[in-house]
């Protein structure tokens, strides 16, 4: 199975506090450490350890950062398509307190590809299923020659003027930057999701079905929650390029989501293929 991610990337630096400061307050970390993540990249990890084939279109800084950005995701297994941006990458500083939850500052620009960006776009109609996080229009009419197309509601005015079939979205019941409006968008994609943590959530099938979901219970204790979400999608990107039903592909993406957070930053515990298959035949 060929997948592929269109989408961004920040320089993430992490440090584990007790809380995040008030006001005036200092802390100290417990550890810190740096990594490339930013909801392109997380997916894109992911959906490579699932289909063992994932390919990245992005833009990154054409700086220190930006390169060793694009260094990391391909010693994690991302095969890169890179549009270098001669402003700086493009940073977060991430707090992650005792109970796991994540607080994201993001420092600069988010660098999205285009479609007038000198890269391999035609690769994409090999494509058995894309998300797509970051974008223009262009480039968004160009991934719909892939199989399956997943796209995330943090880019609805994309989504919007792009005017293409989407295969799902997905949006979340509680974060308002991430709601799926009433009416939505035209043509109304096939399935529209709704997370809500913990809780799981709810979601739609074009032409009128409604249902919901559980979460699955973490393999371990929560250590960090940051990439749960990118995990998530990628999860059920890969479940409807697979084929399987909504509430399948549904189970795919909650068991992605639950596994992250069971380790540090958004790569330390993803779920693999084997421990997938081996989660669902259980």
């Amino acid at each position: 199975m060929r997948t592929a991610v269109v989408g961004h990337v920040e320089w993430v630096s992490f440090m584990e506090v007790d809380h995040v400061p008030a006001p005036g307050e200092i802390v100290h970390a417990g550890a810190w450490w740096e990594e490339a993540g930013g909801g392109g990249a997380g997916a894109a990890v992911q959906l490579g350890r699932l289909a063992r084939d994932v390919t990245f279109f992005t833009a990154l800084g054409d700086d220190a950062v930006g390169h060793r950005s694009y260094e990391r995701l391909e010693e994690l297994g991302v095969r890169m398509r890179v549009a270098w941006r001669s402003e700086p990458a493009r940073r977060a500083l991430t707090f992650v307190d005792r109970a796991g939850e994540r607080t994201i500052t993001v420092l600069g620009d988010r660098h999205s590809p285009v479609a007038t960006d000198d890269l391999p776009w035609d690769e994409l109609e090999a494509i058995d299923a894309v998300y797509f996080t970051a974008g223009d229009a262009g480039v968004l009419r160009l991934a719909r020659e892939a199989g399956v197309v997943v796209a995330t509601t943090r880019v609805l005015s994309v989504l919007t003027e792009a005017g293409v079939q989407l295969d799902a979205v997905v949006g979340s019941a509680v974060d308002p930057s991430e709601a799926y409006p009433p009416g939505g968008i035209e043509p109304p994609p096939g399935l529209v999701v709704r997370t809500d943590g913990a809780r799981g959530g709810t979601y739609e099938i074009a032409g009128g079905r409604v249902g919901s979901y559980a979460s699955e219970s973490p393999p371990g204790p929560i250590v960090d929650r940051y990439g749960a979400g990118d995990c998530f999608a990628a999860g059920l990107t890969y479940g409807l390029g697979r084929g399987l039903a909504t509430e399948e592909a549904l189970k795919v993406a909650s068991l992605c989501g639950a596994a992250v957070i069971t380790g540090r930053g958004p790569y330390e515990a993803q779920l693999t293929n084997a421990a997938l298959e081996e989660r669902l035949s259980g």
